[in-house]
Order: C-alpha cells, then sequence, then structure tokens
C-alpha cells in the first residue's frame, strides 16, 4: 500500500476526504522515510486534513539534488488573488466560524475590483477574475461547488503554501514593479 500512496503523493495533495488518507496516517513514516531518499519531505497537517511534498533543505554534507517538485511562476493577477484569499482566510479563521470558507465568485471580484483597471464592464471584471480562479482550481487551492460553479470553497492548503515568507516575497515584489514603474 505503500507505492499507491507515494505515488498520489507526488502528483499532488492528499486531502482529508480522498481514500488514501487513513493509509497515508497509518504509513507516514515509511512515507517520510521513502521520500526522504528523493530530496523530498512530507508535510501533512492532520487538523487542517491535508498532506504534500516539497523539497527538502539539502545538509552541509549532502550534494545538492535536482529538483524534482515543479515550482510555478504565477502571473501577478493569480499571486495578488492567492494573497487576498490567504488574507481572507485568515480573517474567517479568526472568526472562528466554520472550517470551510465558501465564497461566491462576485464575492471574490469585488475583492479584487481595487486592484483591476477601471472599466465600466462588470462583466469583462468577473469575466478576467474567473480566468484567474480557473489557474488557481488547477493548482488546487480552490474548489468550485458541484452544481453551483459560482460558488467555491477555499481550501485550508493554502495556508501552507502563502506563508509569512511567500507574502514577504510577494510584497518585494509590488515594491520592485513601483520602483520600475516610477522611472
Amino acid at each position: 500500500m505503500l507505492s499507491p500512496v507515494v505515488i498520489h503523493l507526488l502528483k499532488g495533495v492528499i486531502y482529508q476526504e480522498d481514500p488514501f488518507w487513513n493509509a497515508l496516517l497509518d504509513l507516514q513514516a515509511q512515507v517520510r522515510d521513502y521520500v526522504r531518499t528523493m530530496g523530498l519531505e512530507l508535510i501533512l497537517d492532520e487538523a487542517e486534513g491535508y498532506a504534500f511534498l516539497r523539497t527538502r533543505k539539502a545538509a552541509e554534507d549532502e550534494p545538492e539534488l535536482p529538483r524534482l517538485v515543479v515550482r510555478r511562476a504565477l502571473s501577478y493577477p493569480v499571486s495578488l488573488l492567492l494573497a487576498l484569499l490567504r488574507k481572507k482566510m485568515a480573517e474567517f479563521d479568526a472568526s472562528g466560524g466554520s472550517t470551510r470558507l465558501i465564497l461566491s465568485l462576485e464575492e471574490i471580484s469585488e475583492m479584487m475590483r481595487t486592484f483591476l483597471p477601471e472599466g465600466s464592464n462588470e462583466a469583462r471584471r468577473v469575466d478576467q477574475v474567473d480566468s484567474f480562479l480557473n489557474k488557481i482550481v488547477e493548482l488546487g487551492f480552490v474548489r468550485r461547488l458541484k452544481g453551483q460553479d459560482n460558488m467555491l470553497e477555499i481550501r485550508r492548503i493554502l495556508k501552507a503554501y502563502v506563508d509569512a515568507q511567500w507574502l514577504a516575497d510577494f510584497d518585494q515584489q509590488l515594491a520592485n514593479y513601483r520602483a520600475h514603474g516610477a522611472r
């Protein structure tokens, strides 16, 4: 049962509702040992209900291994939307409500309004935001609710990827853009 669990982890995130979740919990030590040989580490958050692999930092006496987990460059609007959704999740968690954050396409579009170019065409803006959301759905940070395409669940995995370091790096990129634009 170890191989199917590791294969699914190599393909992406395993969530609590996935069929391999319980096997992963049972085999967690073996999975950690196995993926370590490939230069990876298992990130498992039982409380939030997700697990994924990331590149392990090599020790000083170890050679640097080639990257197995792909890094994806994100466009500015997608990065901005991820940052806004992460902020919304922090506010949601602080309110102490349920664990599932569900937002409508209109709510997300409204969050992005300030950052998109002014225009009178509301439908075009919603379509733009929807295209950004499609990329985020592909990345696994958001999923559309069945039968309600305009309702989206913000996945808890977003907290693991969009952390304080990611936000600081994004702020630095924004500062670089502003400096470049001021020339």
